[in-house]
């Protein structure tokens, strides 16, 4: 219930003050990008359960002769980059917040793909509620490597507190202000999770 309490007070204050650069942000995407101005998508939450998250939109929908999506780097504006520099794309998720899809801290809401992916241990990070930031997100962020940060994750689920959580948001704030660990390296975004036991197979080879 704390928990709950202290997510809805700073999610309602951080919009209030948030507000005007939320503004911004939007004018600034419907010029540069267009419409939609919100990139919205279907991803696990507590237990798996499938809920829409709600970040503002940095890539084009450019597509092939086949109609299949550019690659990532191609659609990635310049636009784009800054804003995702400055994480001002996860503004949104304020509102999952509210909602109650989200906390603000917690394993970050992957994709719905990677579900039948991961181990048994690596599952367990859905044990939590997800949040907007969490404990691999300011151990490392896309620098670290999928299974890293499922440890991460999993470790958060097992040593969830109060404190942690506070301890969590304010070394996001720094990390932010010093904009590490955005991208992967050698990626624009961060490269898709395939499995860890697939990748393992594959190593064998």
């Amino acid at each position: 219930m704390l928990k709950r309490l202290f997510d809805l007070t700073v999610s309602i204050i951080g919009l209030i003050i948030a507000s005007p650069i939320l503004l911004i942000t939007s004018l600034v995407i419907s010029r540069k990008l267009g419409s939609p101005v919100i990139f919205t998508q279907q991803r696990p939450g507590l237990h798996g359960k499938p809920f829409y998250v709600y970040k503002f939109r940095t890539m084009t929908d450019e597509r092939d002769e086949n109609g299949e999506l550019l690659p990532d780097d191609v659609r990635l504006t310049k636009t784009g980059r800054i804003i995702r520099k400055l994480s001002l794309d996860e503004l949104p998720q304020l509102f999952n917040v509210i909602k109650g899809d989200l906390s603000l801290v917690g394993p970050r809401p992957l994709l719905m793909e990677y579900l039948p992916l991961y181990t048994s241990e690596q599952a367990r990070r859905h044990e939590a509620k997800p949040g907007i930031t969490g404990w691999a997100q300011v151990n490392g962020r896309n620098a670290l490597s999928w299974e890293d940060k499922f440890k991460l994750d999993v470790w958060y689920v097992d040593n969830q507190s109060f404190w942690l959580d506070i301890k969590i948001l304010f070394l996001t704030a720094f990390k932010v202000f010093k904009s590490e660990g955005i991208n992967q390296v050698g990626h624009v975004t961060t490269e898709k999770f395939k499995g860890t036991i697939r990748k393992e197979g594959a190593d064998n080879d």
